[in-house]
């Protein structure tokens, strides 16, 4: 099976990225995987502080992730899967990339306006010819109904 891997992160363009790889699994009879990453930096507290906030980031994330999980059981009837990495974006990225074989295409939300793309879309564009597969960058501005055309 193919698995259309997309990052969970707080960014609006977030929302049209996942939206289009869980239609696209739907059309193709493929999987989702959501990925969150925690960045190393966010925990450099005394250990037992550091390990109460690492404990709220994941709840965070989890919360966050069904709100996602439960549109895509209920409108695609895709049902996907959570992965929680700590370290810095690109580099989890591409190591769950070569991890996961199941992987046939890395979804990305582009954000417009004055800041671009975002800072992990660009990362991920310098980084393109080191992914052993294609990504998809979906406009974070794309309507829901063209999303829905094209895919």
């Amino acid at each position: 099976m193919r698995k259309f891997l997309v990052v969970l992160d707080d960014t609006r363009e977030c929302l049209n990225a996942m939206r289009f790889a869980a239609m696209r699994a739907a059309h193709t009879g493929g999987g989702v995987t959501i990925l969150s990453i925690i960045p190393p930096d966010e925990f450099n507290h005394w250990i037992g502080v550091g390990d109460i906030m690492r404990e709220e980031t994941r709840e965070r994330i989890q919360a966050h992730y069904e709100v996602f999980a439960k549109w895509m059981r209920d409108k695609q009837d895709v049902d996907p899967e959570l992965v929680i990495r700590e370290g810095e974006a690109v580099p989890e990225i591409l190591a769950h990339v070569r991890e996961d074989e199941e992987i046939g295409v890395l979804v990305l939300g582009a954000g417009s306006g004055k800041g671009g793309p975002g800072p992990l879309v660009t990362q991920l564009t310098r980084s393109a010819g080191e992914l052993p597969i294609p990504f998809t960058i979906v406009p974070g501005d794309m309507s829901k109904d063209r999303l829905e055309a094209i895919t």
